[in-house]
């Protein structure tokens, strides 16, 4: 079993605080994947399903930030799961909105909910940060994270969600690239790509090689004499 934790801060008025991006990434995953209803357990709200073929399990603590560890660790000890079994999605200051990115271990680097999490359980699990961007002044990083994403970030924030849960499946099987570039192809959809020098160069030769609409026109005797004046040597 997987235990997938959203970080945030329960009730509306938080509901959709850049902090708790872990919250609606959590609840992407269970819309996406048919997970059964939310019920409380473990300080929090739990939904359970099957992803990559195994059972999950999906928490949104609701202890507030500070305390998720205290809801994180009761899970994992009623359920017998390790920190190999564990993965928390969260809210990252250091990425740009938009960008994600898996971790393994490291550093809470300040985050309050990542904080309580490794004193509860240690620092050894699997992360996915979601960037929010950084408001430029460490003195205005709490109002930051505690206000409402803006309308327009609804551009770069739902397709960021679907592709989390796109991906969710190859999360859980352990396959961080592939679930990242799941994301990607969300955020970021194939693009036509530039020709090449080479692709140009056949393209006007190509362009070249056609006939005009003058040329399409002309009589047949008209067509030789112009090949014949673009190419002197066509005759010999």
């Amino acid at each position: 079993m997987k235990l997938f934790v959203g970080l945030g801060n329960p009730g509306a008025r938080h509901a959709r605080n850049r902090h708790n991006v872990g919250w609606m990434a959590i609840d992407a995953i269970a819309a996406a994947h048919g997970f059964g209803p939310w019920r409380a357990k473990f300080q929090g709200q739990v939904s359970e399903g099957r992803l990559a073929g195994d059972k999950a399990l999906l928490l949104k603590p609701a202890t507030f930030m500070n305390l998720s560890g205290q809801s994180v660790g009761e899970a994992m000890r009623f359920l017998k799961l390790t920190t190999a079994d564990l993965i928390v999605l969260h809210d990252e200051l250091d990425l740009a909105p938009g960008r994600l990115r898996v971790k393994d271990g490291g550093g809470h680097a300040g985050h309050n909910g990542l904080r309580s999490i490794h004193q509860h359980v240690g620092p050894d699990y699997r992360r996915v940060r979601i960037g929010i961007g950084h408001p430029g002044d460490k003195n205005r990083v709490a109002d930051y994270v505690l206000h409402d994403f803006a309308k327009a970030d609804a551009a770069w924030l739902d397709p960021l969600l679907d592709g989390v849960a796109d991906g969710a499946e190859k999360l859980a099987a352990g396959d961080a690239a592939g679930f990242q570039n799941a994301v990607a192809l969300r955020v970021a959809p194939n693009r036509p790509t530039k020709p090449t020098p080479e692709a140009k160069q056949k393209t006007a030769a190509q362009s070249a090689a056609r006939p005009s609409d003058a040329e399409k026109s002309a009589s047949p005797l008209e067509r030789l004499l112009a090949r014949f004046s673009r190419d002197p040597g066509a005759g010999s």
